[in-house]
């Protein structure tokens, strides 16, 4: 069986026309980094079924390990939630439990977009709680300490690796893809695997791209959607710099 890796963006914010531009370039996934981005819930109410109608998966990094951030992210119709902080196995079994309808969990029901907006069922439970993805970070070392037991859990999903804060709060200072981060890694994938469940991984530069390759990723983030964009106005102020020195060269001469 051909192992398949989604390739995904990282958003920031709510612009149509991003989402426009990440769906067109072929990516098969977005993480709306609700956290740290500028989203509002009337942005991401309205933005999330533009992305689906895309054709893009949407996971989105909750605000804080809390109900009301989790429910808010899949009543509006994510088909994931990737939550950050995760402390540990008990912190991680109350947390993910709130995306997870009873009996598994004590998710609770709102009538609207993911019922279409008419009643539901206990087959459309079952559904919800087999395809809504749940993906709690390890980003602290205490979380990955416990990363086979989170990994276990029936309410978890796959697991979300938090590269940057993972290595700060290890003592490691600023994350350098060294030999001690991939360490990390390849136990937070030993566990994913050992249960059958996906990984994702934030790969914003070579060498941790060609990792999650070698690793056979499931997910993979190619960029920020900041970090893109300014890349791409860096590098045509970068060429039109270049091209106005030979100018003056060729002038000179």
């Amino acid at each position: 069986m051909t192992h398949t890796l989604k390739q995904g963006a990282w958003l920031s914010d709510g612009s149509s026309a991003i989402g426009e531009i990440v769906a067109g370039l072929g990516y098969d996934f977005v993480v709306l980094d609700i956290e740290h981005g500028s989203f509002d819930l009337a942005t991401l109410e309205r933005f999330i079924p533009l992305l689906k109608g895309l054709g893009l998966e949407v996971l989105s990094k909750v605000l804080v390990p809390e109900r009301g951030a989790i429910q808010q992210a899949l009543d509006f119709g994510s088909d994931g939630v990737i939550i950050p902080h995760i402390e540990g196995l008990e912190h991680a079994k109350r947390i993910t439990d709130f995306a997870k309808f009873p009996p598994l969990g004590s998710r609770s029901l709102a009538g609207g977009r993911t019922m279409g907006y008419r009643g539901y069922s206990d087959e459309w439970i079952a559904a919800q709680d087999r395809d809504i993805k749940v993906f709690p970070m390890v980003e602290d070392p205490r979380a990955l300490r416990d990363v086979e037991g989170i990994a276990a859990l029936p309410t978890v999903d796959g697991i979300f690796i938090g590269p940057g804060d993972l290595a700060a709060m290890s003592g490691r200072g600023a994350y350098r893809q060294t030999e001690a981060d991939f360490d990390d890694f390849r136990r937070v994938i030993a566990a994913a695997r050992a249960n059958g469940k996906p990984w994702v991984l934030p790969a914003w530069t070579t060498i941790e791209k060609e990792f999650a390759i070698a690793e056979n990723a499931d997910y993979v983030l190619l960029t920020m959607q900041h970090a893109a964009i300014s890349e791409g106005y860096g590098n045509a102020r970068s060429l039109m710099d270049g091209l106005i020195a030979d100018a003056s060269v060729s002038v000179a001469s």
